[in-house]
């Protein structure tokens, strides 16, 4: 299919060729009738891509502090990779979709094949959205109209917090398409609206809907003509719908407004406040954001819980019904605003000049296409007839693309596919790593003989079905940490796994990384136990991440400091025996990322594991000391190695190197050489069963025996 995005890294608007989606649980799959470009977010993104660097970092000065602390902790060379690795990831553009259901997720009972829905799916021709950022059209609304749904809900939504009754006399600064659909939503409530613009045809559209509009380059004196029109009293609400980056705005606001009047923020302007303007007048103030509640909120989006209609009347969902309602019922009247019908192949003309585009309102026209569409397409020609160790990886997120990838680049891997959810970072990613095959279907991928070995890089609630599967395709099976996320899972996997003469391979990399061999060299065999203290600093990570839900995730203890009791046991030589966690907090249940693990081992060896989120990202990440026979090993963020106490080592530099790429290669080799896996199978279930008795420790309070 084909798919509008935007290359962050040159600048360039392109019409690419990607996998379309398969229909996901809870989701349904659409195929793109029209799509309408929001002119306003768009060129924004098409902006910022066209920037050169030095641009860039001026628009986005947050993240140059960001990029400069990573450079002190991991050292320039991984900071230019990881910086550019995210730069060559392009954006999918739009969000103000429809189209024609043509399957139905898992779950759905809602909507029907044949449905005509609007959505805040993307410019392509194939999208699979949740059910709950779509919406049936009524049949007397055309496609065209209902393309305006999602962008007018953005301006419904803002009105909704401003709260208007009928009467009221309503600002709004910013007669783009936000501003003309707000401005006529306002006056369908019985609002007395206000409008200001510099062009003179939006302007000249507004009053052909009944809007008060005036453009201020007459020099007309915006907060004077507003006193004069509500007799000195000023407005009750005013709109900010416009995108401007001074300030002058927020104070004109300020300014037309009424006593404990009411301002709200669509659009994006400074917002440096004169605080005078705001004290005087007891004013309010608030940020709209997006389409409604809901929004951002994964629960609702992702898994389809609704809020309770009693206690939110307005989701972003109903949202969308409503705007769909107005347009049908004429109060809401969007083809006025209309500029162009541009064919998708033709895109360019549209984005070619955003800018200096004149255009209101730009409709995206689709061709009618029958049958299923296609989820896979070739990106290159190589041949694997005859190879041993061919990949399929599954998975294609920013770890894939940061660290895995260029990791077996390194190893000359022969990759045949790689499978994505939505077909674009898949897709990307083949071109940019010379990945024969990008798919959205992974079942290709283990359905294909020549392929010996499944990657996974999921999220982390997939990964124990994902290797019963792969196991059950007669193939290897390597899975990013964690390998499942309780004990049911687990003994799923090795059920499976009796049956099979494949290798199950976990990415616990960090035992073979350069400094850890050495580590391992010189601890020798110290024939006692060894105390070790490992020191994660995570860094924090939003609440609503998905790494914190303990469904999907797992949690950062299992999800993350995994990686932490592997390393223990490769450097002890032994197995974990028993687990104590504690956690900062007065709530010992809590899922908590600051933590410390206490890890008793089979033969005497004590571990401390502290994996904390709230320390300064300009402090090492990950620190490691070891005590062993009046000698000890200080290992700093995979750069730096310390010896205390070792005849004829003292010290040992590298470049930031946490064993991807020594790990890869033999991963390769043992399958070439029908070898054993990379970490005896018993060593994984130990560290696996160890964090999940960290988590059970935390809340019983008591140690926990594997």
């Amino acid at each position: 299919m084909k798919q509008i995005v935007q290359d962050i890294k040159n600048g360039n608007t392109i019409l690419e060729d990607v996998p379309a989606p398969i229909v996901a649980n809870g989701q349904i799959l659409v195929q793109t009738t029209r799509s309408l470009v929001s002119l306003g977010t768009e060129r924004m993104l098409v902006e910022f891509g066209k920037a050169n660097m030095l641009q860039k970092a001026r628009m986005q000065p947050e993240r140059v502090k960001m990029v400069m602390d990573k450079v002190k902790t991991d050292g320039l060379t991984p900071t230019l990779n990881a910086v550019f690795s995210k730069l060559g990831q392009p954006l999918p553009l739009g969000y103000c979709n429809v189209g024609k259901v043509i399957a139905v997720g898992k779950g759905i009972t809602e909507f029907n094949v044949g449905d005509r829905v609007a959505s805040n799916g993307p410019h392509a021709e194939y999208v699979s959205v949740p059910q709950n950022l779509a919406a049936r059209i009524p049949d007397n609304v055309s496609d065209d109209e209902a393309a305006f749904t999602v962008i007018g809900s953005i301006g419904l939504q803002g009105i909704r917090l401003a709260n208007p009754t009928f009467g009221e006399t309503i600002v709004v600064i910013g007669l783009g398409l936000i501003g003309l659909l707000t401005a006529q939503l306002l006056k369908a409530n019985g609002c007395r609206v206000i409008g200001f613009d510099y062009d003179d045809r939006k302007v000249a559209l507004a009053k052909d809907a009944g809007i008060m509009a005036y453009n201020p380059s007459d020099g007309t004196d915006t907060v004077k003509l507003v006193n004069s029109l509500t007799g000195d009293v000023g407005a009750d609400a005013v709109l900010v719908t416009a995108s401007n980056k001074g300030n002058e705005i927020i104070s004109q606001a300020a300014q037309m407004s009424r006593k404990r009047g009411r301002i709200i923020l669509i659009g994006v302007i400074g917002l440096d406040i004169n605080r005078s303007d705001f004290y005087e007048k007891e004013l309010s103030f608030q940020v709209s954001c997006s389409y409604g509640p809901g929004r951002y909120d994964a629960d609702y989006e992702q898994k389809g819980q609704d809020y309770p209609l009693p206690f939110v009347r307005w989701t972003e969902k109903r949202n969308f019904q409503a705007l769909l309602q107005a347009i049908s019922d004429g109060s809401l009247k969007v083809e006025p605003l209309i500029t162009e019908r541009i064919p998708l192949q033709e895109y360019e003309k549209i984005y070619g000049n955003m800018s200096g585009s004149g255009s209101i309102a730009s409709i995206l026209v689709y061709e009618e296409k029958s049958g299923q569409p296609g989820n896979s397409i070739s990106v290159g020609d190589k041949k694997f007839e005859g190879q041993k160790g061919v990949i399929g990886i599954i998975g294609a997120g920013n770890f894939t693309g940061a660290t895995m990838l260029p990791a077996l680049k390194k190893c000359n891997a022969p990759i045949k596919y790689i499978a994505s959810s939505g077909g674009l970072s898949g897709t990307t990613l083949a071109r940019k790593f010379g990945i024969a095959n990008s798919t959205t279907d992974y079942k290709q991928v283990l359905a294909d003989p020549e392929v010996d070995v499944a990657i996974i890089t999921t999220r982390h609630n997939k990964h124990a079905s994902m290797v019963i599967e792969t196991l059950d395709a007669n193939k290897h099976v390597f899975v990013e940490k964690p390998l499942a996320l309780n004990k049911a899972e687990l003994d799923g996997i090795l059920a499976v796994y009796e049956k099979h003469d494949k290798t199950i391979n976990v990415g616990f990399n960090r035992r073979f990384a350069p400094l850890a061999v050495k580590m391992k060299q010189l601890l020798g065999d110290p024939g006692s136990a060894i105390n070790i203290t490992a020191t994660m600093n995570a860094g924090f990570i939003p609440a609503q991440s998905w790494v914190h839900d303990m469904e999907v995730g797992g949690g950062r203890i299992i999800g993350e400091a995994c990686h932490f009791i592997d390393l223990c046991t490769y450097l002890t030589g032994s197995k974990v025996k028993s687990v104590c966690m504690n956690a900062m907090g007065t709530n010992p249940e809590e899922n908590t990322d600051n933590v410390s693990i206490l890890l008793r081992y089979e033969n005497g060896s004590n571990v401390v594991i502290n994996y904390f989120a709230n320390g300064s990202k300009s402090y090492s990440k990950e620190r490691l000391e070891v005590y062993s026979n009046e000698r000890t090993l200080v290992m700093d963020n995979w750069r730096k190695l310390y010896g205390y106490g070792f005849k004829g080592f003292s010290s040992l530099s590298s470049g930031q190197d946490k064993g991807h790429v020594a790990q890869f290669a033999l991963l390769l080799k043992l399958i070439k050489d029908s070898g054993g896996p990379l970490v005896p199978l018993n060593e994984i279930v130990n560290t696996t069963l160890a964090s999940f008795a960290a988590i059970e420790s935390l809340k019983t309070g008591a140690w926990v025996a594997i």
